[in-house]
């Protein structure tokens, strides 16, 4: 190596140095940024040519180092891996959290439950069960049946409600994966032209990598390389994102509680197409919850009151009221028809407490004298100790509600660890850890300081053979 080469030999490692000392700054300038990725110098030695010149034959030991390479240090399985877990918390995270909100609707257990109601109303029918004649029992009674009714009536509500809100969030949120999409395809676009222009690519990818992950949560895309440093983003087995370009997606399907009773399931559709996706994350928790959860608790809801009709007008129609007539309709859907109930239109009919079918009995004697037995009341109490009755059923889906609540809260728990390791593990591979950034820091430092003085020492080597070569003896 001749001496004027080894002066480009020095200026790499400076250049390298101070390359190196650049990077380690934009890592420790970022390392609460979140998303950023550390950054890293690859260096390469550079050779000398390995074509020989004719006449001459080359000695050189290299040329120095290559500094222009700045990669992320990332995990592609960890990567991956953060995707899935992150989709599979979010689904759980909206199961467990509309289970609670069912189990706060039915208001179980406590006073303001419908097992306390109907053990209320059971109470009032065994009271009026001791004197049929007492006008006082008997409003008491139709009282505790329209309390009964209402809480019902606002259960309904409530589980209705939470589908209207479900259904709405799912609306924001497929309009949300758009626009996320929208910008993963836009910064796909950016990176390609960076990449095919040698320019650095590494904040853009970082900010992709973000927004993709923000997509696994939502529906559960994953990320499969592509051309040009871009990514596909798939969601059940369709490109969401393909390069520069995104696929539409609209919610279908029906709008109301009473649609999916009738088979209409909302659903994630392609537009145009309409081809229906698995969607996972928050989108397939909250389909679920559209599909399943909701119309489950809905519709035993309903079965609910129309056993609950139909028992309470069977042992109505065996009795006799107040005035000696037979029994008639206690409750129905507030249309005359007791065999369309449900929990959402069951009425109390009878409003006036000689209504009641109290007595077993039928008027005895020319003078229509009623003999006030009380049976069929007593009946009526014992309807709550059937074992395939109203109350065993309604504590039956009070346990089921119990125990899959649990279940789910219990898989979230799990989940969220998991996804807290994978979480860190990420990190571990792709954060900036300030200690790690220090010691380079330092290793860059003094390489800068030791090419310094090697370009020294090469000025001090080229200052003697040109200035004093030739004067001895002068």
């Amino acid at each position: 190596m001749s001496t004027f080469s080894a002066l480009n030999t020095a200026s790499t490692a400076l250049w390298a140095a101070q390359r190196g000392l650049d990077v380690t700054g934009q890592n420790v300038a970022n390392v609460n940024t979140e998303g950023y990725s550390r950054q890293r110098v690859e260096l390469r030695a550079t050779g000398g040519t390995a074509v020989p010149a004719i006449h001459s034959v080359s000695s050189a030991v290299g040329s120095g180092v290559d500094a222009d390479r700045v990669t992320r240090i990332r995990d592609v399985f960890l990567e991956r891996r953060a995707q899935t877990e992150t989709a599979r918390t979010a689904a759980l995270t909206v199961a467990s959290d509309v289970l609670g909100q069912v189990e706060t609707a039915l208001r179980e257990p406590g006073e303001s439950g419908l097992q306390a109601v109907l053990a209320e109303v059971w109470n009032g029918f065994s009271a009026l069960s001791n004197d049929s004649t007492e006008t006082g029992a008997r409003r008491q009674v139709l009282e505790r049946l329209d309390t009964l009714a209402a809480g019902m009536r606002t259960t309904r509500a409530t589980l209705d409600e939470q589908w209207t809100q479900t259904h709405d969030d799912l609306q924001a949120l497929v309009a949300e994966v758009n626009a996320t999409a929208s910008s993963v395809a836009e910064l796909n676009a950016a990176i390609r032209t960076a990449t095919r222009a040698g320019l650095s690519t590494n904040e853009l990818s970082d900010r992709r990598d973000a927004l993709v992950v923000r997509l696994a949560g939502q529906v559960g895309g994953t990320a499969v390389s592509a051309a040009d440093g871009m990514v596909d983003v798939v969601v059940g087995g369709s490109a969401l994102v393909s390069g520069g370009d995104t696929l539409r997606l609209e919610l279908a399907g029906g709008a109301d509680p009473d649609a999916v009773a009738a088979g209409d399931l909302p659903r994630v559709v392609t537009a145009p197409g309409g081809t229906a996706l698995a969607v996972g994350g928050s989108a397939g928790g909250q389909l679920g919850v559209l599909t399943t959860i909701l119309p489950t608790y809905r519709g035993k809801l309903d079965q609910l009151a129309r056993d609950l009709v139909q028992d309470l007008n069977a042992v109505q129609a065996a009795g006799f009221d107040a005035t000696g007539a037979p029994g008639g309709v206690l409750m129905d859907d507030g249309t005359g028809n007791p065999a369309l109930v449900t929990a959402a239109t069951i009425t109390l009919r009878a409003t006036d407490p000689a209504q009641l079918a109290a007595d077993a009995n039928a008027p005895a004697g020319a003078g229509g004298a009623v003999s006030a037995d009380g049976r069929n009341a007593d009946a009526f109490s014992r309807l709550g100790l059937a074992s395939d009755g109203v109350d065993a059923t309604y504590r039956a889906m009070v346990v089921a509600l119990g125990v899959e609540s649990s279940v789910a809260a219990r898989d979230l728990q799990v989940q969220t660890v998991i996804s807290t390791q994978v979480d860190a593990a990420r990190e571990s591979v792709s954060g900036v850890n300030l200690d790690e950034e220090m010691t380079s820091m330092l290793s860059f430092q003094h390489a800068y300081s030791a090419a310094a003085r090697m370009v020294t020492a090469i000025d001090e080597a080229l200052d003697t053979l040109i200035s004093r070569t030739g004067l001895v003896g002068r």
